[in-house]
């Protein structure tokens, strides 16, 4: 059985986990794509959880690559909480991270790789956090919610179509 992701040409992952606050950042942009959009075809919307490494790789073996893939993801840079950018991943670390954090990239290596080897656009929207919370903790803080949607309008007017 084949990926929902196989063959198509725009594949939207959203990365994190809904029960460490506003790691869930990724997810919740994911499941208002789905639910609030009507995608085109070639897109696929897949919300990864904490499992995005394995989803990368996979696509990274594949015979039939999406054109594009767009990570959604929560992070700690110490900008303002909710703000919306994009990150250069030729900025993020090049070597592994040793300990685990739900608000560090953990996908550099791949992301460069499906870039670099694979001819692949790689876009990365990433969300400040208000709340670092790498305790149980389900629901976004205010800022990060409110940032949901703007990510979705972003994603459908610069991304999808």
């Amino acid at each position: 059985m084949e990926p929902e992701w196989y063959g198509k040409s725009i594949v939207i992952l959203g990365c994190g986990n809904w029960l460490c606050g506003d790691d869930g950042f990724g997810p919740a942009v994911a499941q208002r794509l789905e639910r609030g959009v009507a995608l085109p075809a070639e897109v696929c919307v897949l919300d990864v959880g904490t499992a995005v490494r394995e989803i990368l790789f996979d696509i990274t073996l594949s015979d039939k690559k999406p054109a594009k893939i767009v990570v959604v993801d929560a992070v700690d840079c110490g900008r303002e909480p909710g703000e919306l950018f994009a990150l250069d991943i030729d900025s993020l670390p090049k070597t592994k991270l040793t300990e685990f954090s739900p608000h560090q990239m953990p996908t550099c290596n791949l992301l460069r790789e499906l870039r670099d080897l694979c001819d692949m656009e790689v876009i990365v929207i990433a969300c400040q956090v208000q709340d670092r919370s790498d305790q149980v903790s389900p629901g976004l803080s205010g800022p990060v919610e409110e940032a949901v949607q703007r990510a979705v309008e972003t994603l459908v007017l610069e991304h999808i179509r």
